[in-house]
């Protein structure tokens, strides 16, 4: 069967407005500050992530702390993260379905 074609009608029988075509955006650039701050962040968490490891392996006693609930919440016994962008594609499909 041939493909579908899509068929776009006119809202009030009006022209569609004429948008000036946006210049493209100039790569990011980022500064030196921007730069070593994020090196920082990096690096300190490397070092806190080899720490945690060491700490659950017992090779160390003090350090970092992974932060567990003590008493979970029932509620949430069964709770299972979703996954945000498998939701949204589902969601633009099904909207792409129900247009056609």
């Amino acid at each position: 069967s041939p493909a579908q074609k899509l068929i776009f009608n006119r809202v009030n029988g009006k022209r569609p407005q004429v948008l000036p075509q946006q210049v493209s955006a100039p790569e990011e650039c980022y500064t030196l500050a921007h730069e070593e701050n994020v090196r920082f962040v990096y690096e300190a968490w490397q070092q806190v992530e080899q720490q945690l490891d060491g700490s659950r392996s017992g090779e160390s006693t003090c350090g970092p702390v992974q932060y567990v609930e003590k008493t979970p919440n029932p509620g949430l016994k069964n709770f299972v993260p979703i996954d945000l962008e498998e939701w949204w594609a589902q969601q633009f499909l099904a909207k792409i379905e129900n247009c056609s």
